[in-house]
């Protein structure tokens, strides 16, 4: 009995001795390890966490809003194969981190092509409505806030 409580004691100094060492690390190394359990993967615990920012960082809140949205939208129409159309959004999307107007523009005129686009199935149009309003609600967004004018209002 004594050589149990001797052996548990011992164990728990070689554990506090072992995060003493990892020092300032061991509460974030406690926090993977108890992430393990409800993990599949065994390694996640290794791994570096992942940034979940899906925007540019240094840009206006609204420019990433647009972004954003933007991309929602080119992900949405590439899946329903019109790659076209995506490609033109991405690429005014990729516009704007270098001049933001021009990009805006590109993808005000992307959203004009998208009206009249016909898919067939009601709820995918339905679904593409959605996406473009809040993709036009967003452009509109930053053009006031830039003091821009839209093509059809000059």
């Amino acid at each position: 009995m004594l050589d149990a409580l001797i052996g548990v004691v011992a164990g728990l100094l070689i554990l506090a001795g072992v995060l003493v060492i990892l020092g300032p690390q061991t509460m974030t190394m406690l926090r993977r390890i108890r992430g393990l359990k409800r993990s599949r993967n065994p390694f996640a615990a290794l791994q570096a966490p992942r940034k979940r920012e899906p925007a540019v960082p240094g840009l206006h809140p609204k420019t990433q809003r647009v972004l954003a949205s933007a991309t929602r939208l080119a992900t949405w129409l590439r899946a329903h194969g019109q790659d076209e159309i995506a490609r033109e959004l991405r690429s005014g999307a990729a516009r704007l981190a270098t001049d933001e107007a021009s990009g805006l523009y590109a993808i005000q005129t992307t959203l004009r092509r998208l009206r009249g686009l016909a898919l067939g199935d009601r709820n995918a149009e339905e679904r593409l409505k959605i996406l473009s309003s809040e993709l036009r609600k967003a452009v509109q967004d930053r053009f006031e806030q830039l003091e821009l004018l839209p093509f059809g209002h000059l």
